[in-house]
């Protein structure tokens, strides 16, 4: 049977992150995406003009009705309003036999406020701890733990802070940093430094969440995490390479550069 993955994550309309990202890289790395809605978004090039939560009942009961019906084999977390939802939505993911990414989405890459501050600790002490992989930015680091990575070297001392909040693994995204575009996954004692070169694109809108799911995908083929993290960055990176122009803001990645052939047609 086809690998299933469920993302709980927000709605994006102009469809370049949050469910629709998470959806079409799902599509693109050959398994079964379906989706767990937390909140919807009027969202564009230019930045996201609102956003509504939805009911705490609400996110449960999509999340129930997929994973003990169809069951899943990895999860991934986004956009998660609230304390309320955070909590919820790390108590499901507790109980599922699954590798759960946890993308912690704190601002969107306009600068928009997507997490309530009052949710900050939710996510410190229920997300993380029942996260197989963390996936946090630069920005998110700091808003989570207080540390402020400058540079590269910076980078282990960003994910013992956020391990030491309960992931088994975290993978600290250096993409805002100067240079090669790098990150670093541990679990504290084993390291894997994922570099790419950095493309001069500015249409980099759902990189976060695609990345989060490509990880999950792999997961739920049965990849170990270092390798699914290490296919995740070639593929994301090819979709930063292949971002497009959309409305007059930030364009998406392109989601299907690969079943093109590499190249954007567009």
């Amino acid at each position: 049977m086809i690998p299933r993955v469920l993302t709980v994550a927000g709605s994006d309309s102009g469809g370049g992150a949050g469910i629709q990202a998470d959806l079409k890289t799902m599509l693109a790395l050959g398994v079964h995406g379906m989706s767990v809605i937390t909140a919807v978004t009027a969202q564009n090039s230019l930045g996201v003009q609102g956003a509504w939560e939805l009911p705490v009942a609400a996110v449960r009961a999509q999340y129930r009705s997929v994973v003990d019906d169809i069951g899943v084999q990895a999860v991934k977390t986004g956009m998660l309003a609230s304390a309320e939802l955070v909590e919820e939505v790390a108590e499901l993911i507790s109980g599922t036999d699954a590798p759960a990414v946890v993308d912690p989405v704190g601002v969107s890459k306009h600068g928009d406020p997507l997490l309530a501050a009052s949710a900050l600790d939710s996510v410190r002490t229920k997300l993380l701890p029942a996260a197989t992989v963390a996936t946090p930015n630069l920005d998110e680091v700091a808003q989570l733990t207080g540390v402020h990575v400058e540079s590269e070297d910076d980078l282990r001392r960003a994910a013992a802070a956020v391990l030491a909040y309960g992931p088994r693994w975290v993978l600290i995204k250096g993409g805002h940093l100067s240079g090669d575009a790098v990150d670093l996954l541990t679990d504290g004692s084993s390291e894997h430094w994922l570099r790419a070169p950095r493309h001069d694109n500015r249409h980099t809108h759902g990189t976060g969440c695609t990345l989060a799911s490509a990880i999950a995908s792999g997961l739920a083929k049965g990849l170990t995490v270092p390798d699914a993290a290490t296919q995740a960055k070639e593929y994301v990176t090819g979709a930063i390479a292949a971002g497009f122009a959309l409305g007059a803001g930030i364009g998406p990645v392109d989601h299907g550069w690969a079943l093109r052939g590499g190249a954007h047609a567009g």
